[in-house]
């Protein structure tokens, strides 16, 4: 069984088509507006955001399914808030962990594909000896992480399922990312802090739909996969090619220990994820370098 597989499902995919009906929760997030922009020409996507559905309210979530009858469901919503989940953990809980058990529910019942994505913060690692494969132990130590991992666990119950974990999500709208903070701070010419000893393997969301859009046609088994731009680098790493790329003073990136930043929630402080098991089944997601690129050039066409 290759990385990443459920040994109990079948491998057999929907017929992916302008006819094949596609659920896409979380609407307003920022992943979702990538997606949404990928599967729209390709596919029926009725978008919905948390005003429209509110994940956490099962009797809503059924009568959705039972009207729109999708054959795939993309679930952006999320309680994403790492911080604030500390101080308002039921709400965390009840979006990331039990709403997820209700959309693999109603999945199963309709014979539907359910992509679900979760976060490297499922993890912490006690050393950084490389990129994470999905198989690494778990050790989610905040109340955000601890959510994450309920929802990764109800998503898969779902007979067809995606879990597909990100991390370092940028691009999209609306952009609120570490990284697009960091692009809009260094095109004012102010200064960028960026950990010198974090290390982490950025998503550009744009990658992350297409890899959504190949994975929804395809017939890569259903299991938990990491979905990340390949390579790794610190935060100084990040902030540093960021600003070769905007063509910004490089002094304005300064370099800061991890350990010296206080925050309510533990991160994990080497979170490289491996997208190996996505490669070996032919979906493979670009370098980080050069997804950042690609970045900095929507921002100057925008």
């Amino acid at each position: 069984m290759a990385p990443g597989e459920d040994d109990t499902v079948s491998a057999v995919r929907m017929p992916f088509s302008p006819t094949s009906r596609v659920l896409l929760t979380g609407a307003g997030a920022q992943l979702a507006s990538a997606v949404r922009a990928r599967l729209a020409p390709v596919c029926a996507v009725t978008a919905l955001g948390r005003h429209d559905l509110d994940i956490t309210n099962a009797a809503a979530v059924g009568a959705a399914f039972r009207e729109l009858r999708p054959d795939a469901v993309v679930n952006c919503a999320s309680f994403n808030d790492v911080d604030g989940a500390e101080v308002r953990a039921a709400e965390a809980l009840a979006v990331n962990g039990l709403a997820v058990a209700t959309l693999a529910r109603e999945a199963a019942a309709g014979a539907a594909l359910l992509v679900h994505y979760s976060t490297d913060f499922v993890f912490d690692p006690a050393s950084d000896a490389g990129p994470l494969a999905e198989s690494a132990p778990v050790r989610p130590r905040s109340v955000y992480a601890q959510s994450k991992l309920l929802g990764e666990l109800y998503a898969r119950r779902a007979p067809r399922h995606y879990v597909l974990r990100v991390e370092s999500l940028f691009g999209g709208t609306p952009a609120k990312s570490s990284i697009d903070r960091m692009a809009a701070t260094l095109r004012r010419g102010d200064v960028v802090r960026a950990f010198a000893d974090r290390t982490v393997s950025p998503s550009y969301v744009h990658d992350v739909a297409d890899a959504t859009a190949r994975l929804l046609g395809s017939a890569v088994p259903s299991g938990l996969y990491h979905c990340v731009n390949s390579g790794h680098g610190t935060w100084l790493d990040v902030a540093t090619a960021l600003a070769r790329e905007l063509g910004a003073d490089p002094g304005l990136v300064t370099a800061v220990p991890f350990a010296s930043v206080a925050m309510r929630a533990p991160r994990p402080q080497f979170a490289a994820l491996s997208n190996a098991a996505l490669a070996a089944h032919g979906v493979t997601v670009p370098a980080w370098p050069d997804a950042l690129a690609r970045y900095v050039r929507a921002l100057a066409a925008a």
